[in-house]
């Protein structure tokens, strides 16, 4: 199994980038419509456009598995054939954050998640980082 690393400095104190990350509201304008709430054990749903080359329905089912307030955020991330976990680490730094994201659980050897894992590394680290700094622009 292997995994997406990716890490952003952000200028926001941790409070308010823990709020993007936890605010369903605030969740929705960068990463996708949801139901999310923070509470460990707490199922929930990310919702976007369907992908059927890659077995995809366009819904991502999740769980709350750990949550530490300011700190750390980890779900469970099930759509198509892809199980596997999404982490974010909050850091303070300077007057800003160091925001961490690991996404594990990808079987190289499958040609399906070897895809899957290509695009959602480049939106990690593109299209929804540029989303989340434009969303904590506006607090």
């Amino acid at each position: 199994m292997s995994g997406i690393e990716t890490d952003l400095f952000l200028p926001q104190q941790p409070e308010q980038v823990w709020m993007a990350l936890t605010d369903p509201a605030l969740l929705a304008k960068w990463l996708m419509p949801n139901n999310f709430a923070p509470t460990v054990g707490h199922h929930f749903t990310f919702t976007t456009e369907p992908v059927p080359s890659q077995h995809f329905d366009g819904i991502i089912n999740c769980e709350v598995l750990a949550l530490e307030p300011t700190s750390l955020l980890t779900i469970s991330w099930k759509g198509g054939n892809l199980d596997s976990t999404v982490t974010w680490r909050l850091a303070q730094e300077g007057t800003g954050t160091r925001l961490f994201l690991r996404h594990d659980g990808f079987d190289d050897s499958d040609p399906t998640q070897r895809a899957t894992k290509k695009i959602l590394g480049g939106g990690w680290k593109g299209h929804l980082a540029k989303r989340l700094e434009q969303t904590l622009a506006t607090l």
